[in-house]
Order: structure tokens, then sequence, then C-alpha cells
């Protein structure tokens, strides 16, 4: 029903900063909780940093520590994602999600999540 188009995602090197965004369909989207996933092989799907349907309230895994930010703006209905300072072990895929539920709490599991991107590769070289 909905669909998210990642693009963005490259190759940097460690210590530089990449942006990416994802574009969401649908006449709703101002009332999801939006949130990003990254994946890195062999390793479970794990919450990077969500963000409410107004964008009042941001949430972040604590090994951000600071580094990432989180964005949206419902008049594109996209959500962007802004990494500073990437680590090489940051390298993965990382996914758009969206909780469709009305919470007022931006949830860390990716079950709770309706809706999924693609993925977008980010590569980071030591």
């Amino acid at each position: 029903q909905v669909q998210l188009l990642e693009s963005g995602g490259g190759l940097v090197h460690a210590g530089c900063s990449l942006r990416f965004s994802c574009a969401a369909s649908g006449r709703t989207f101002s009332t999801y909780v939006m949130a990003w996933f990254c994946q890195s092989p062999g390793k479970e799907r794990e919450f990077v940093a969500g963000i409410s349907g107004s964008g009042g309230t941001t949430y972040y895994a604590g090994f951000v520590k600071g580094r990432f930010t989180i964005s949206r703006d419902n008049a594109r209905n996209t959500v962007s994602q802004q990494m500073n300072s990437l680590k090489p072990e940051e390298a993965a895929v990382y996914y758009c999600a969206a909780d469709r539920t009305l919470t007022l709490v931006i949830r860390t599991t990716t079950s709770d999540y309706d809706y999924w991107g693609q993925g977008t590769q980010v590569t980071v070289s030591s």
C-alpha cells in the first residue's frame, strides 16, 4: 500500500559524511513514525534513528553519539539521514521504515514497522 524508495547511499572514507533519503507514497505520511535501520552481513537488523510524525521528537541509538541526524519534510513525503564522522563498522545496508499505528512512541524493533524500503548501501572505507 505504501511504497518507500531510498536513494543517496554510496561510498565514503572513514571520517567523512553522507546523506541519504527515503520518499514515501500515500497521503498520510505525516501520521507515521519514520525510522532508519541498518543491517550488515550476518547481523540482525538494528535500529539507528527514529522521528515522530510531526518531526518534533527524535530518538537515536546509543552508538550514534550525536553524529547522525534524522529529519523529515512532510510536504514532500520524505525522511532523510545525515551521517557525519562515519566509521568503517557503520558500513551496512540502511533501510527506511514506517510505523502507521499512530503511536506516540518511537519504537526500535523491526516487527513494529509496517512498511520498508528496499535498502540503500553505505560503504565506509578505512
